[in-house]
């Protein structure tokens, strides 16, 4: 049996924003062996890529140690970000190549903390295709936009 240290999270993330901008919501599963928690949480004006890097990161904020991890994501934002664009952003001040400021960048330096203690992987899948885990978490993101909307 292995330990919890060399167990890992995997994470499932999803974004769902009614109107880009507009009412947003996000959601997280974690999963490590038995163990399953749902995260949520909802914006009332946002964009979908907002909700997708606060899926993300309130997933790694709510780990309790440093630990391995598979982020999974449909999100291609998210993942070429934080694989690809990062370091590039960083070394520029938070500028793009043409020397503009980084979107949300705010949230890419919060999600850039949250990795710090955590071995990542990150997989992209494809979105509303059958993928257990990222339907769950769109239904969750979707869901807490609903309960919102129905609150107010």
């Amino acid at each position: 049996m292995s330990s919890a240290k060399t167990q890992v999270v995997t994470i499932h993330t999803d974004g769902a924003c009614r109107g880009n901008p507009g009412p947003g919501g996000w959601a997280a599963i974690l999963r490590m062996g038995e163990r399953v928690r749902e995260l949520s949480g909802y914006e009332p004006w946002t964009t979908n890529n907002r909700m997708e890097l606060m899926a993300v990161i309130r997933a790694l904020e709510a780990l309790k140690r440093p630990c391995r991890a598979v982020v999974v994501t449909d999100s291609q934002y998210v993942k070429k970000g934080i694989t690809e664009w990062m370091s590039a952003w960083k070394r520029r001040g938070w500028r793009t190549a043409s020397r503009q400021p980084v979107r949300n960048a705010d949230l890419w330096q919060r999600l850039d903390a949250a990795c710090a203690d955590h071995d990542i992987e990150w997989q992209w899948v494809r979105g509303h295709q059958g993928h257990e885990g990222n339907e769950r978490a769109d239904a969750l993101a979707n869901r807490a936009i609903d309960e919102a909307e129905a609150n107010d």
